[in-house]
């Protein structure tokens, strides 16, 4: 059964009434829009829908920012094709019978992906590597605080003197972990229901830091995970009147919080990064040195 077809299954079955269409911005968000199950599945999940293009180019506060060639005030902001790409189907257990589908975002002048955006970028790259026989995995691990106080709350007061979760260190700390566990063991569950695999989640050395770790994947697949692993934080966390970030330093007197992307290259054999060669304790591939190599030269 093809996923457009579980989908059809789903609405039919009144297990589906909602269907989210959506896309990550250049930080990440999802951007998109809410359609009635019928009217997708009778209208969009062939011929596709549209956002506009400014959606490109905006600031965390979503106001278009200067200096895009791709969309600007200059030209005149106009429209984008987004195209349903049904092997990113995932039911989001947390909302109210709810599917997800994210898209391809379609220049309708060139009808080519506008490339500046993380999921083109992604597919761009996806293929190299199969044109060269190879196939990437990956698995985000994926560090966030969590707090007392509820987004709007924390907004009202500009982000300041937000009450943590915890009141001490509690890295690997199970009973300060278990105060928290009505917030961590239903965003395990949640996540687990709609088709994301969670291996566990722990406390971390900040106060109300905490990590949580999915089941790797083929690279894209992984990659719409992620994005869905946050919103489901924050929903969730929105839901119990709470809040969470996943910035990398929210507080100066705070541990940073770290994304950590493991990746693996695998071809017909397997992991092309086994291998006999030495390299310091480990033993690796000619490949793999080669691999790391590049990936220090290009993040430097």
């Amino acid at each position: 059964m093809t996923s457009l077809e579980t989908l059809k299954s789903l609405v039919d079955e009144k297990q589906v009434d909602t269907v989210i269409t959506a896309f990550p911005d250049l930080y990440g968000r999802m951007m998109g829009k809410r359609f009635d199950a019928s009217f997708f599945l009778d209208n969009v999940a062939v011929d596709g829908t549209h956002g506009c293009n400014y959606l490109a180019t905006v600031d965390m506060e979503m106001e278009p920012v200067e200096g895009y060639d791709f969309a600007n005030w200059s030209a005149g902001y106009g429209d984008f094709h987004l195209q349903p790409d049904f092997d990113s189907l995932h039911v989001a257990t947390w909302l109210d019978r709810t599917a997800i589908i994210f898209c391809d975002v379609i220049d309708d002048s060139s009808h080519d992906l506008v490339t500046a955006l993380p999921r083109s970028i992604l597919k761009k790259q996806i293929a190299a590597a199969s044109q060269q026989g190879f196939t990437a995995k990956a698995a985000s691990e994926l560090e966030y605080y969590l707090f007392k106080d509820g987004y709007e709350n924390a907004n009202g007061r500009a982000y300041h003197n937000l009450q943590p979760a915890g009141w001490y260190l509690e890295d690997y700390h199970i009973l300060h972990g278990s105060r928290n566990e009505s917030y961590h063991g239903e965003l395990r569950r949640q996540l687990a229901a709609s088709g994301i695999p969670v291996e566990s989640t722990k406390g971390e050395w900040g106060l109300g830091q905490h990590e949580i770790n999915v089941v790797y994947s083929d690279i894209r697949e992984m990659a719409d995970r992620h994005i869905l692993i946050k919103q489901c934080a924050k929903e969730i966390a929105d839901a119990q009147e709470l809040s969470v970030t996943f910035m990398a330093k929210y507080k100066q007197d705070q541990a940073g919080s770290s994304c950590h992307i493991h990746l693996s290259l695998w071809n017909e054999s397997g992991n092309a990064f086994a291998g006999e060669d030495e390299l310091g304790r480990i033993k690796c591939s000619p490949l793999f040195k080669s691999f790391l190599a590049g990936w220090i030269s290009h993040a430097s």
